[in-house]
């Protein structure tokens, strides 16, 4: 651990018209839930007709996966990249907070669409997204087993999956207050909660 990055966990590296769908088909899926959005829906919000998006995915199960993937790999990335440059435990703690605070500020409809609809993706894909879900847990039990040793680390787990439930309230949250409050109030209340497990 060396020094607590600030780089965000929402920087993509894919063209930005493939961002463009994939962003649009998350805010109808949110809204309106998988089943309920055509391709021609998702075509409509970006400007295109629906046959237009078989050059980008070839079918709407395709783009719910890669949505999914892909926000899964970003944090596990971010997540993993903000332990090692950290100092100690406590500034890798923060730096994790801090990973999921912003996604969960920026993006409330993945989490919408993450909770409702991961039981469409393919398999084959869901397998690869659980995969990288696990080993983002594990960046945070790492942390906290330095943070309060001799805890298990089952409990830690737990508090762990808690906390991810805490913070990505947004879905029902976002806008109740401005996003440097929330995110302030989301911290704290974090903190508290893994504070517990000290118990």
């Amino acid at each position: 651990m060396r020094g607590v990055t600030t780089a965000q966990p929402t920087a993509r590296g894919r063209g930005s018209r493939r961002a463009e769908i994939l962003d649009a088909a998350a805010e109808l899926f949110a809204a309106r839930g998988f089943h309920g959005v055509s391709i021609e829906d998702i075509g409509s919000a970006v400007g295109t007709s629906g046959p237009a998006l078989y050059r980008h995915f070839s079918g709407k199960d395709a783009l719910l996966a890669e949505m999914l993937l892909d926000v899964s790999e970003r944090l596990h990335t971010s997540g993993a990249r903000r332990v090692t440059e950290a100092a100690d435990a406590e500034q890798a703690l923060d730096a994790l907070l801090g990973c999921q605070i912003e996604f969960a500020l920026s993006h409330p409809a993945l989490i919408t669409v993450h909770d409702r609809e991961l039981g469409n993706v393919p398999e084959p894909a869901r397998r690869r997204i659980r995969r990288l879900q696990r080993l983002y847990v594990e960046e945070w039990v790492t942390v906290l087993s330095e943070l309060y040793p001799g805890r298990p680390q089952a409990g830690l787990r737990a508090a762990t999956h808690a906390v991810f439930g805490l913070l990505n309230s947004t879905p029902h949250s976002a806008g109740e207050l401005p996003p440097a409050a929330m995110a302030e109030l989301l911290r704290g209340m974090a903190r508290a909660a893994l504070a517990a497990t000290q118990g």
